[in-house]
C-alpha cells in the first residue's frame, strides 16, 4: 500500500519527550521567577540581594538565565529523547524484521523477545505463535498437495497403461478393458469429490443451522446397512437427541464416513459396529465403536493423516481414497469441536466426535 512519507515513530517520540521537559522547564521557571517576584513586593529581609532591585530589572536580569536553560533542556530532551525512544522502539524493529522474513517465505524464523511480560513481548510471542502454526499449516497442505497429486496421478497413469495395451492388441476383448477403465474413472471422481469437500470443511463455507447429530446417525447407519449386511458386520445404533449447530449435510458425511470406516475395517465376519450419540455438559458426543485388528497407538495416530488407510490399501469396491478421516477431522474443526481416536481392548476402533451444543435449541 503506497502512503505519503511522514515522520518516523522514533523521531516522533523524540519531539514528544523534548517538548514535554520544555513544558516543564517553561513552567518551573516560570514558577521561580513568579516566588522571586512575590518575595520582592513583600519586601522580606531574608533575601536582601534578591529584592534590592525593582521587578522589571529582576526580569531582565532572570531572562538571560532563563534563556540558557531553556536551550540546556531542549538539547537534553531531543538528545535523551531520541536515545530513549530507539531503547523503547528497539523490540519493535526486531518485530517488523521477523514481519518482513515471514513476508519473503521463512515461516521458520522466531522473534523469542527477551524479558519480562510488556506489551511488545506480548506482541511477540503471539506473533511467534501465528507463525508456528502458519508454518505447520502450510506444511501440511504442501504434504497434502503432494499425496493428493500423487493419488491422482495413479488412475490416471493406469488408465493409460491400459489405453496403450489395448491398442498395441486390437483383438483383445473390450469388455474387460471398458469395466476396468470405468472402476478407474469412478474412482478418481470418488477422489476428486473427496478433496473438494474437504476444501469446502477447511475453508468454513457453509451455512449453519441446528442439527440432530442422533438423526445423522440413524441416517448414516441405513445407507450403509447393505454394506454391512454384504461384509457380515452388525449395526447397533443407541442413544439420545444430540443438538448442535452446523452444516447437516457435513455432519451427515462425517457421520456416514465414520460408520463406513468402521465397516470396512472390521472383522472378515461376525464384526460389530456400535454408533452411539450422548450429551455432555455444553456439548454433544457421537461415538462410533468397532471390533478389527489389533492397532497400536503409533498407528492410530496417524489414521486421520489424508491418505492413510489404516491396517492397509484394501481391495474391492469400498477401498476408499484414504481421506475418510482426515474429512471428518476437517469437518470437526470446522464445527469448533474435537475429534479423538482410541484403539480398542481386544481389536479395533473407538472414535468419538465431541461438538459444541445448540444454544436454547430443542430439535424436533
Amino acid at each position: 500500500m503506497d502512503r505519503p512519507p511522514g515522520l518516523s515513530v522514533r523521531l516522533k517520540l523524540t519531539l514528544s519527550y523534548a517538548g514535554f521537559v520544555m513544558l516543564a522547564g517553561i513552567l518551573l521557571l516560570l514558577a521561580v521567577l513568579l516566588f522571586l517576584l512575590y518575595y520582592q513586593q513583600l519586601g522580606l529581609e531574608l533575601m536582601p540581594v534578591v529584592m534590592s532591585p525593582p521587578g522589571r530589572t529582576l526580569i531582565a536580569a532572570f531572562a538571560p538565565t532563563a534563556g540558557a536553560v531553556l536551550l540546556f533542556l531542549l538539547v537534553f530532551g531531543l538528545a535523551g529523547g531520541w536515545v530513549l525512544s530507539g531503547r523503547m522502539l528497539a523490540p519493535l524493529t526486531r518485530i517488523t524484521d521477523a514481519t518482513r522474513a515471514a513476508a519473503d517465505g521463512s515461516l521458520s524464523h522466531r522473534i523469542r523477545l527477551p524479558g519480562r511480560r510488556d506489551e511488545f513481548r506480548e506482541l511477540a510471542d503471539a506473533f511467534d505463535t501465528m507463525l508456528a502454526r502458519l508454518e505447520a499449516h502450510v506444511a501440511e497442505h504442501q504434504r497434502f498437495a503432494a499425496n493428493a497429486s500423487h493419488e491422482l496421478r495413479t488412475p490416471l497413469a493406469v488408465t493409460q497403461t491400459l489405453l496403450d495395451v489395448a491398442r498395441a492388441d486390437r483383438g483383445r476383448d473390450p469388455g474387460e478393458l471398458v469395466d476396468r477403465l470405468h472402476a478407474l474413472n469412478a474412482r478418481a471422481i470418488e477422489l476428486t469429490e473427496a478433496l473438494l469437500l474437504l476444501s469446502r470443511a477447511d475453508r468454513r463455507s457453509f451455512p449453519r443451522e441446528p442439527v440432530d447429530l442422533s438423526l445423522m446417525a440413524e441416517e448414516a447407519t441405513e445407507t450403509l446397512l447393505p454394506l454391512a449386511e454384504k461384509r457380515g458386520v452388525s449395526l447397533e445404533t443407541t442413544g439420545e437427541e444430540t443438538a448442535t449447530v452446523g452444516s447437516a449435510a457435513l455432519l451427515l458425511q462425517l457421520t456416514t464416513n465414520l460408520v463406513h470406516n468402521a465397516i470396512v475395517h472390521n472383522l472378515p465376519d461376525g464384526g460389530t459396529v456400535h454408533v452411539t450419540t450422548s450429551v455432555d455438559p455444553g456439548a454433544v458426543v457421537l461415538t462410533v465403536e468397532n471390533t478389527g485388528k489389533e492397532l497400536s497407538p503409533d498407528a492410530v495416530a496417524t489414521l486421520a493423516e489424508p491418505f492413510q488407510r489404516g491396517t492397509g490399501r484394501l481391495l474391492g469396491d469400498h477401498a476408499g481414497v484414504g481421506l475418510g478421516l482426515a474429512i471428518v477431522t476437517s469437518i470437526t474443526r470446522a464445527h469448533d469441536g474435537t475429534l479423538t481416536l482410541t484403539p480398542r481392548d481386544g481389536g479395533g476402533l473407538v472414535v468419538t466426535v465431541r461438538l459444541p451444543t445448540a444454544p436454547q435449541t430443542v430439535l424436533r
